[in-house]
């Protein structure tokens, strides 16, 4: 598939065709990452790096007791 440069203020924009967009799942305002790999220009869709703080915020040993029921205790794994 081939595509032509555009001029888009100071910088230049290449449009995505909807077959590649729907097939990578992008959408208006999707970031992306622009990388040069040799003489080539590889966009790829940027992914969500999560912290297990962010994951984790809020939750207290209470919390994530009441969401498991592992049964009744069975020895001494009792926690208090």
């Amino acid at each position: 598939m081939q595509a032509r440069i555009a001029k888009w203020g100071n910088s230049l924009g290449l449009r995505i065709p909807k077959d590649i967009t729907t097939q990578l799942g992008l959408a208006e305002g999707a970031e992306v990452q622009i990388e040069i790999e040799g003489d080539r220009v590889v966009i790829s869709p940027r992914r969500p790096h999560y912290k297990l703080s962010d994951l984790l915020g809020g939750m207290t040993p209470k919390s994530m007791r009441d969401a498991f029921n592992w049964g009744p205790d069975a020895g001494r794994e009792s926690i208090d």
